[in-house]
């Protein structure tokens, strides 16, 4: 009977203690003042936010310090990847390369909300278009390839690649809209849009939760969070009525933007350290994205098979037909080799990837250890004269601005319906520790910042020689003879295509040697420019803790 009592007890107790928890848990520890209560402000704090979820077809990367760079050999002598020892946070990572069906839902999904048919639209489907130009060759049978390989079914879970930089760029900001839209609607918070003809919205996440009423259509009946109280003798709302406050980051709904890796964030999760992890750390040795120093399999059932889709020899794409192939003399299916110890497929062989960093020679030895990455240029929101956030082509201006590239190619600036960002002025890094300039790219690299002309005036130092004799951008001119605008392009001799416009990309492809699979080995190309073996994946940051296993503070063993 005693026994009963005590445990009686013991659960009332909880009971009151769990009571308790839950009725202070909208309350400030440290001022009293209740969250989320319109009497005391209506001040925010989403209580129901339970942890991030990982990306839809991504994997976590727990982050930790690993050595970038360290080459095994260097038959090109190219010395551009010294090691350094650098810690990377954690962070999300698609599985594989994104396939041709992906790129061709927003192929699609771009065509039907700016039509082409639109004259304020005309260029905007064309600039995210795959070039499948690139397959053709002046001494080659390939144009099977340039005509099926992004379109035809058969090639539907294949990389896609004939995308620059650029436009992997631009993709990765969409797939955070796509997401994020579909996250409103799954919730319950805006209708169908897909399902209403009608309505063409170009939605952007930030332009949202700046000012969702000029983003969406009145008729999709946005829904904020929670109800807001309903004043005695007020009639009871309408379902269709707009209810709760507006939707904000605090809440915790919208997914971390995609984007691609960074150079150090793509090396780390190909090397995947947590294999052999002791030694490969260390000593900054491993090979492959694998664990091991072979291409071939050693597994039992396997023994034999290549671990990748690599280029084997002169004329040798794929190996003997019916013995020793890897399977595929173009890049091949994703997921059609094992994954590395992250779980990540195809960090070595069948397409490089863009990364998002500005091609340097070296990593500076004074570069931040910490996340690494070069290519920062800090902006902020435009602002109107009225203190309103300008939305690029809106109805008070309507037309989208375009930029020709160097290869002739027209590409859209902004996406209609973004808000429009600009670069940091002087001012908002007077005084600063941590920065002092807007565009940091070229940052201690022979810029004007590092450089005995950083007193001058920025139209003086424009004429100063730059650290790479890069190519020019062609400008438009006047014709004289016929009067028509026309693009010249710059005839100077230069020596390099290293610019602040030249980005990194990484791991081997089917085209490459064996050479190329190491992760550490780097290449560049001009980020408007596009081939048949560079592909992409993204990358989402992780928030919160570093990893989803629970430790505690006391004791991070347990």
């Amino acid at each position: 009977m005693k026994n009963i009592f005590k445990i009686s007890l013991v659960l009332v107790t909880i009971l009151l203690l769990s009571n308790c928890k839950s009725s202070n848990s909208n309350k400030s520890r440290l001022t009293g003042l209740n969250f989320n209560d319109e009497k005391n402000g209506g001040f925010i704090r989403n209580n129901s936010f339970s942890g991030q979820e990982t990306p839809p077809g991504m994997i976590g990367v727990e982050g930790g310090s690993f050595t970038m760079g360290q080459v095994q050999d260097d038959v090109m002598f190219d010395w551009n990847t010294t090691p350094k020892k650098i810690h990377v946070r954690s962070f999300f990572m698609d599985e594989a390369e994104v396939t041709n069906s992906e790129y061709f839902l927003y192929v699609q999904y771009i065509k039907d909300v700016f039509p082409p048919s639109d004259e304020n639209y005309k260029h905007i489907y064309n600039s995210v278009l795959p070039d499948t130009l690139v397959w053709r060759k002046s001494l080659g049978n390939t144009d099977i390839l340039s005509e099926n390989y992004f379109r035809h079914p058969a090639y539907a879970d294949y990389p896609v690649v004939g995308v620059s930089w650029l436009q992997a760029n631009e993709y990765c900001k969409w797939r955070t809209n796509a997401v994020n839209l579909k996250t409103l609607i799954d919730k319950g918070h805006i209708k169908n849009i897909f399902e209403i003809d009608s309505i063409k919205i170009p939605f952007d996440t930030d332009a949202f939760l700046t000012s969702p009423d000029q983003v969406l259509d009145s008729t999709l009946n946005v829904r904020g969070i929670g109800r807001t109280p309903r004043k005695k003798g007020e009639p009871k709302p309408s379902r269709d009525a707009y209810q709760g406050r507006p939707i904000t980051k605090a809440d915790g709904i919208f997914v971390q933007p995609f984007r691609l890796p960074t150079e150090a964030e793509w090396e780390f999760a190909a090397k995947a350290n947590i294999e052999n992890r002791e030694y490969n750390n260390i000593r900054g040795r491993k090979k492959y994205a694998w664990d091991g120093k072979y291409t071939r399999s050693k597994n039992k059932r396997t023994r034999g098979d290549q671990l990748a889709n690599f280029k084997q020899g002169k004329g040798d794409y794929s190996g003997l037909p019916g013995w020793s192939s890897d399977g595929a003399d173009i890049p091949n299916k994703i997921k059609s080799y094992p994954p590395n110890g992250f779980g990540l497929y195809d960090m070595s062989g069948n397409v490089a990837e863009w990364v998002s960093d500005v091609y340097r020679p070296i990593i500076d030895n004074e570069a931040n250890d910490f996340n690494y990455f070069r290519g920062n240029i800090f902006t902020k929101k435009m602002i109107d004269e009225e203190g309103n956030v300008v939305i690029a082509a809106n109805d008070q201006a309507p037309e989208v601005a375009y930029d020709t590239l160097p290869n002739g190619k027209i590409f859209t600036r902004q996406l209609p319906g973004s808000i429009k960002y600009i670069p940091i002025t002087k001012d908002d890094a007077t005084m600063r520790r941590n920065f002092m300039v807007a565009d940091n790219t070229d940052i201690n690299d022979g810029d004007a910042n590092s450089s005995r002309f950083f007193d001058e005036e920025e139209d003086q130092i424009a004429s100063k020689p730059s650290m790479y004799n890069s190519p020019k951008s062609p400008t438009r001119e006047i014709d004289p003879e016929t009067g028509e605008e026309i693009l010249v392009n710059d005839e100077e001799r230069r020596t390099t295509l290293i610019s602040n416009k030249t980005r990194v990309y990484k791991g081997g492809s089917w085209s490459d040697r064996e050479y190329w699979l190491d992760p550490a080995q780097r290449r560049y190309l001009p980020e408007y420019m596009a081939t048949n073996y560079i592909g992409f994946r993204c990358v989402s940051d992780r928030v919160g803790p570093m990893s989803t296993g629970k430790r505690s503070a006391r004791n991070p063993s347990r």
